[in-house]
């Protein structure tokens, strides 16, 4: 049924490395600076901005563990963007002529050389090497602060960022001459460790939703009884006046099933005529690994009636136990357990016949990246779906550049890259500014974004609106009057799709002359696409809870709702995985076919507009007891708009248009 593999050891052979080059933008090839002394070589764009003196809190313990990355440059960079591009821009000469995984490390891959040269160096230092690729693109290292200060010629400091305290090089580090000849850029600083899962599970109000302790048997009546619906308009509920006068809504969903989104996706017919995704594969990427992943899925289906896992349509490649590290930063196995099962499910709702291959990282940084080279390096998928992003894009511009290469790689192999836009809005709450996420952010990435749906008793959509959810609460007087605490839609915003405007990466060609200029302005935007995304509409889950994050113990198993653009994610891959069956094509990078599609035909997307008067539903927390009414499309700064938009892309994802894009016509 699975395979359990140490991921750092594999030593597969390699893969393809590509992107445009003009997604490599901004970016320095080697990122090194003049050397601060005549033997060493400064790596500058090595150090991230939030290092700075008015966030500085000090030296760090000479004992931390602090995980290194250090980037090997690619042989000839500016030929693999090109292969990258060309092998997916429909038209051009070199379209869908892509390489193996061997012919891409003979061509771009640094030398096995250079790379012996560099973990040679490592070891020196006393630093022990988690992970290597066989790309030999990067080397995972690990050593204390003292340790890594000494390699590399700094002092690494805590620093405040983003509610975090993170360790990070005070100076710019740097190598010995011989050393740093050989390499791009030197990852030590632990914003990696920020990447998290991009799932909300329904009742997370956060912080400014008010307490969610779990109710007494004396808790007072609801003043909205609020019982979750099965389908849209199953139950109403009465509130405040509200959008228009309103004063009926449906209440949140329970859960949509498979079947439902099957059917509201227009997939029903096509599944019961055999197009399922058999004989293509749909690979996850997350952190960790959940123990009881089969079994809930198979628990899971049986309820429903879908068909269970089996050894042809499950694999995963994961980490054993032992060998996670960095749980607290990470957020314990426990905080990746709901995404990992989140995402198996939504892709073996949707193309049950795919194989679904899990490949688990040790931890959310580098081991990641291991598990994205794990793939690509023996091509076990084209389409990977990627259900994590950092805060923001304030990682330094060397690890940007080494990241994205990876991503350069999979385009140049025909594999498609998806990765979730993040759950947070413009993540202004927490940064001070607006920004969209990275590596969603990434010129060579599809970015997905997310919706709020309605699916009728028929199994139809009832609606779609961009997801950005606020919570207004519904209050009663003695005489039993309703009223909201704020004027509507109320201020406390509970999740939204990620997107926005790049700082750092150039406006790709293909988004030309479709995205607003006054949205791009020169650089990338994100997202491209869109799918369901809102806990509120979400998506019916069954798990077994991880109970203790030591002994990986888990509870009974339950029934959960999940949103987030962790879920928008894998229900775009898998319907890839449906039309790469029905066409016998494999799509790669999609993108610049999405663009081009858009210019010639903008009928083929579902164009996510603002609705008149504007969506929500009325829920009743099982916890506190507190009644919201939440309102839809209220993302940040983020809005959508007719055509191209920051919430949905070019709009929500249909089974025509993907058609279209496998077929490659535009």
């Amino acid at each position: 049924m699975s395979s359990r593999i140490h991921i750092w050891s594999l030593a597969r052979k390699s893969a393809v490395l590509v992107v445009s080059a003009a997604s490599v933008v901004a970016l320095s090839i080697t990122g090194v600076s003049t050397a601060s002394a005549a033997d060493r070589v400064e790596f500058a764009g090595s150090v991230p901005s939030w290092a700075t003196s008015a966030n500085d809190q000090g030296v760090a313990a000479a004992d931390t563990s602090v995980e290194g990355e250090v980037y090997l440059p690619l042989r000839n960079a500016a030929a693999a963007a090109a292969l990258a591009t060309a092998a997916s821009t429909p038209g051009d000469r070199g379209y869908r002529k892509t390489l193996s995984p061997d012919q891409w490390i003979k061509t771009f891959s640094p030398t096995q050389a250079d790379l012996d040269s560099v973990v040679a160096y490592l070891k020196s230092q006393g630093l022990t090497i988690s992970a290597v690729p066989a790309s030999r693109q990067y080397v995972v290292f690990r050593g204390t602060a003292a340790q890594l200060g000494s390699a590399f010629s700094t002092s690494l400091h805590g620093y405040a960022y983003a509610g975090h305290r993170l360790v990070a090089p005070s100076v710019a580090p740097s190598l010995p001459t011989a050393t740093a000849g050989k390499v791009s850029g030197v990852s030590i600083d632990q914003s990696r460790l920020l990447t998290k899962p991009n799932s909300i599970k329904q009742g997370d109000l956060g912080a400014q939703g008010g307490p969610q302790i779990t109710r007494k048997a004396t808790a007072a009546v609801p003043v909205v009884p609020a019982p979750c619906s099965n389908y849209t308009g199953e139950h109403l509920a009465t509130v405040p006046a509200s959008y228009g006068g309103q004063t009926q809504y449906s209440t949140n969903a329970c859960g949509y099933t498979p079947a439902q989104l099957r059917s509201a996706y227009g997939l029903t017919s096509l599944s019961k005529a055999g197009l399922t995704g058999t004989g293509q594969t749909v690979a996850i990427i997350d952190a960790y690994a959940s123990p009881s992943i089969v079994d809930d899925v198979n628990t899971y289906s049986a309820s429903l009636g879908e068909p269970g896992l089996t050894s042809a349509t499950y694999q995963q490649i994961v980490p054993a136990p032992s060998e996670f590290v960095d749980q607290a930063a990470c957020q314990f196995p426990s905080g990746w357990q709901g995404e990992q099962t989140l995402d198996v499910e939504a892709v073996h709702g949707i193309a049950p016949g795919a194989k679904v291959l899990y490949v688990g990282g040790f931890n959310c940084g580098g081991g990641l990246d291991v598990a994205l080279s794990t793939i690509l390096d023996g091509k076990l998928a084209n389409i990977v779906s990627n259900s994590y992003g950092n805060v923001g894009e304030a990682i330094p511009a060397d690890v940007l550049k080494g990241e994205q290469n990876l991503h350069i790689q999979a385009a140049g192999e025909g594999i498609g890259l998806y990765f979730s836009s993040g759950d947070s809005g413009d993540e202004a709450a927490r940064l001070g500014y607006p920004s969209p996420d990275f590596p969603a952010s990434s010129p060579f990435v599809t970015s997905v974004g997310g919706t709020s749906i309605g699916i009728d008793q028929s199994g139809k959509l009832a609606y779609e609106t961009g997801w950005g959810n606020t919570i207004d609460q519904i209050t009663k007087d003695s005489t039993g009057a309703l009223s909201y605490t704020e004027p509507l839609p109320g201020t406390r915003f509970i999740g939204g799709a990620g997107g926005g405007t790049s700082s750092v990466f150039a406006e790709p060609d293909y988004q030309k002359h479709v995205v607003p200029s006054s949205l791009a302005k020169g650089h990338r935007v994100s997202p491209d696409i869109s799918a369901l995304a809102d806990p509120y509409t979400g998506f019916l889950i069954g798990i077994r809870p991880i109970i203790d994050d030591t002994t990986l113990a888990t509870g009974a198993f339950i029934n959960q709702t999940y949103g987030g653009t962790s879920l928008a994610s894998p229900l775009v891959a898998a319907q890839i995985a449906l039309v790469q069956q029905q066409t016998k094509t494999v799509i790669g990078f999609a993108n610049p076919t999405l663009y081009g599609i858009d210019r010639v035909l903008p009928s083929a997307f579902r164009d996510v507009v603002p609705q008149s008067p504007p969506q929500a539903v009325a829920y009743t927390s099982k916890n506190s007891g507190n009644s919201y009414l939440v309102s839809f499309d209220r993302d940040t700064s983020l809005t959508t708009a007719k055509g191209y938009d920051n919430v949905t892309g070019l709009g929500g994802v249909s089974f025509p248009l993907l058609s279209l894009i496998a077929q490659g016509k535009h």
